[in-house]
């Protein structure tokens, strides 16, 4: 059988991604909201803490290994925000395009567009994992002021990525899981794995 692992995440978005990063995998890849787990705080300023805090919180609460991520994106301009509090940049319960317009508005007349997501991927073998899997990733782009693409979600209209000439919306969900942040952080993670005596066993 398949090792199981707890995906430490509710959003709709990160569901579809992490669904399609894990497919070529030998790991079940289980929701935490299928097990009836909430979300759990994210009270740091670090994006590796609160992954380790989401991995922590799903893996007690399912008594099963768990993978979460924290991820966001920094801009240069306004010194590394919105950072963790991506998700919430214009408040809490806001919506991706409430958080856009925020960044636009604070962004305007600034030549500075430079910007980076981050993606720190922690997995833990218990709840009380004393020596975690870690990766951190990042992937460099600049925001544009005019939404392009249907792709992706979040920021990712505004992502604009030079070396391909596309937002991240416009990359097909194939290529951008192939080379986003939470791509690169999923490879380097798997090759973790593939080392790690625990998961090459499998669940009874």
């Amino acid at each position: 059988m398949k090792r199981r692992l707890v995906l430490a995440s509710n959003n709709a978005g990160k569901l579809r991604e992490f669904a399609q990063l894990f497919k070529p995998f030998a790991i079940e890849l289980i929701p935490q909201g299928q097990l009836g787990i909430s979300a759990a705080e994210e009270p740091f300023d670090r994006f590796i803490d609160n992954a380790l805090a989401k991995a922590r919180h799903a893996s007690k609460l399912s008594s099963l290994p768990a993978i979460a991520d924290d991820s966001g994106i920094c801009v240069d301009a306004l010194g590394g925000a919105p950072g963790v509090r991506s998700a919430r940049f214009a408040g809490e319960h806001c919506s991706d395009t409430d958080n856009n317009q925020k960044l636009l508005s604070l962004l305007a007349g600034d030549l500075n567009r430079k910007a980076h997501y981050v993606c720190a991927l922690v997995v833990v073998r218990e709840a009380d994992d004393p020596n975690p899997i870690v990766v951190e990733t990042h992937w460099d782009g600049e925001i544009i002021d005019e939404a392009r693409g249907q792709h992706g979600f979040g920021y990712d209209p505004y992502f604009y990525v030079p070396e391909h000439q596309m937002t991240a919306a416009e990359l097909s969900p194939e290529r951008k899981n192939a080379i986003s942040h939470r791509g690169q952080a999923l490879v380097q993670l798997m090759e973790q794995l593939e080392k790690d005596p625990f998961f090459q066993k499998t669940d009874d």
